[in-house]
């Protein structure tokens, strides 16, 4: 991948995130605040109209992705973190043990990831769900591709070459294969956070967000749906706030594999 379109699509990434972190700073009207007559198309003042309720959809859109994101980028890290010790660990190890970690994750891989985030709901607040089924479906796969390099960087010159030196096998994980899998690492991460924000907003369509009034883009779409025909804009605007941060930020990490191979 050309190091200008990773730029580039590193610059919408990142402009997605400080909108979805910071809109509620610019957003003007109060998000929960009734500004217009229901349904109210654009106009003056109100460049998306109003929502179910009147209220500015342009300002529940700045506002309505901050939890969602912080709520996916913990969960993302967390995954992330877990499923690359993990991999390191197994990839490594020829012990039972390490065996059977895979095994696991397999055993993890094959169960659907919305069901085991609807479990986690049941017993959890919505944030903490997102983060238990995006640990649960995402970490293992981490594990097993980290695992599969790991084997593979084993046996490569450099590795050899500092354990020829008497380094320890941690002190080489650590400072010899870990940095070596720096671009593989970034694109995991970058797949964890799309499978957190999907699974993020699956949950708060469902019910299972923010509680109202509190602007959410995924709770946007279940409120104003009904609504579709009389002002679309309602609708369409957090659509497509989550589909720019979920494309951009699979695409750069799509972007990050491709350079590394």
């Amino acid at each position: 991948m050309p190091i200008p379109q990773v730029l580039v699509l590193g610059a919408v990434s990142g402009s997605m995130l400080l909108v979805a972190l910071g809109g509620a700073a610019v957003a003007g009207h109060d998000p929960a605040a009734i500004v217009a007559p229901p349904w109210s198309g654009p106009g003056p003042g109100l460049p998306l109209g109003a929502d179910a309720l009147g209220r500015d959809v342009l300002a529940r859109v700045l506002a309505g992705g901050r939890d969602l994101t912080l709520t996916a980028i913990a969960a993302a890290s967390t995954a992330s973190a877990l499923g690359v010790a993990g991999g390191l660990w197994v990839g490594w190890s020829r012990g039972r043990l390490g065996r059977a970690a895979a095994s696991a994750a397999d055993l993890l891989l094959a169960l659907p990831l919305l069901l085991l985030a609807l479990l986690a709901v049941v017993t959890l607040p919505g944030p903490a769900a997102v983060v238990a089924g995006t640990v649960l479906g995402g970490t293992p796969l981490t594990l097993r591709v980290v695992a599969d390099a790991t084997a593979t960087a084993r046996h490569a010159g450099y590795v050899e070459a500092a354990l020829s030196r008497g380094e320890r096998g941690g002190a080489v994980l650590l400072r010899e294969v870990l940095p070596a899998h720096a671009g593989l690492v970034g694109a995991d991460l970058g797949q964890r956070l799309v499978l957190a924000v999907q699974l993020a907003a699956a949950l708060s369509v469902l019910g299972f967000g923010p509680a109202p009034p509190a602007p959410d883009w995924a709770a946007m779409l279940r409120e104003n749906l009904p609504g579709l025909g009389l002002n679309a804009a309602a609708t369409i605007a957090p659509a497509a706030a989550l589909a720019v941060l979920a494309g951009s930020v699979a695409a750069l990490s799509h972007s990050l594999g491709d350079g590394r191979s």
